[in-house]
């Protein structure tokens, strides 16, 4: 079957790979589907920690099931996409239906090969019901899922002031999900105006700041000096991630989204004289995948806008790279299998 390998950092290829062999409890999944997400740009550049090569990219999945056990819920021709984060089961993350963080976590695409290909067989467990949604959008649920994840670990009151840094897909995801969840004040901060005119022109966002020298001064005049209930970091920058504590108000709660293997260091004052929540969110759990369908159901996510750019597996090893070039233009590219 044709799988869209990374060889090594800076190497795309198609390549011809064994089809899958489906196990018992297995279900067998044409693939069709299958976003590109940070990740994947990540594992492109040699930057993605947990990672070996060659790696069979891809974990933002959608297909039609083939095959599937007897007694299944699932049958052939049901559009699904797939949660990625393979699990133990047994580990302590795991007896705390706590998966997402499973220490001995294996997930599609980063740890081992992913569904950019056209075939995969998984467990059923992990096989997410997708029907009413479109093959594009049932690709776009699992990065939506790290957002809606991220707003459920902060929990943030409908009266918060939030400020999101970095306006990529996840930052993106995260600002859709603390609206839904009924937060009427979020402000944007990004390096890159033309990602910043997309939130606010496409998903009426409305409060934005430029991440320049002047940005400090700007979120304290906006917050009456007060700064940020919660502030989500969705860059995956170290700079960025170690600056962001300064926009927490005092009480308030830091959320780190993004992911780098840089060591991680606040100023132990400024820490401790805010009294700062600091959090950590890593992947999405079950219920985040049906929290994201049901909203893409009932409207609440504007998946059109979301998705900017469409290509082919053949042609990603072509295309990956101007992506990465064109990020700024780039929200959600979709590959079709």
């Amino acid at each position: 079957m044709k799988s869209l390998v990374c060889a090594a950092p800076g190497s795309l290829i198609v390549a011809d790979r064994p089809m899958p062999h489906r196990r018992e409890g297995d279900v067998l999944i044409r693939m069709r589907r299958a976003g590109l997400c940070g990740t994947d740009y990540h594992i492109y550049a040699g930057t993605q920690p947990y990672l070996s090569y060659p790696r069979l990219i891809g974990h933002e999945l959608a297909g039609e099931v083939v095959e599937a056990p007897t007694g299944s819920c699932f049958t052939p021709g049901q559009i699904v996409t797939v949660n990625p984060y393979g699990a133990c089961g047994h580990c302590i993350a795991c007896r705390r239906n706590r998966p997402n963080c499973c220490v001995n976590i294996a997930v599609l695409g980063v740890h081992t090969d992913g569904g950019m290909c056209e075939w995969l067989a998984v467990p059923e467990a992990s096989v997410v019901d997708a029907q009413g949604l479109s093959l594009d959008q049932a690709a776009m649920v699992e990065f939506l899922a790290i957002g809606a994840h991220a707003v459920q670990r902060a929990k943030p009151t409908p009266d918060a002031r939030i400020l999101v840094t970095g306006a990529g897909p996840i930052g993106v995801a995260t600002a859709l999900f603390a609206r839904i969840m009924g937060v009427a004040s979020v402000t944007f901060l990004d390096t890159r105006a033309t990602r910043l005119a997309f939130v606010r022109d496409q998903l009426g966002f409305e409060t934005i700041v430029v991440a320049d020298d002047g940005a400090p001064e700007a979120l304290r005049a906006m917050t009456g000096g007060d700064m940020f209930d919660v502030v989500f970091d969705a860059t995956g920058n170290i700079h960025a991630m170690r600056g962001g504590l300064m926009h927490v108000a005092h009480g308030g709660t830091y959320v780190l989204v993004g992911l780098c293997k840089d060591d991680l260091v606040f100023s132990d004052p400024e820490f401790h004289k805010r009294e700062t929540t600091l959090l950590a969110s890593r992947n999405a759990l079950s219920s985040d995948f049906d929290h994201v369908i049901a909203s893409i159901r009932d409207g609440s996510i504007p998946t059109s806008v979301l998705q900017t750019h469409a290509l082919t597996l053949e042609d990603a090893p072509r295309r990956v790279p101007a992506l990465i070039a064109e990020a700024d233009s780039v929200m959600k590219a979709i590959i079709s299998i």
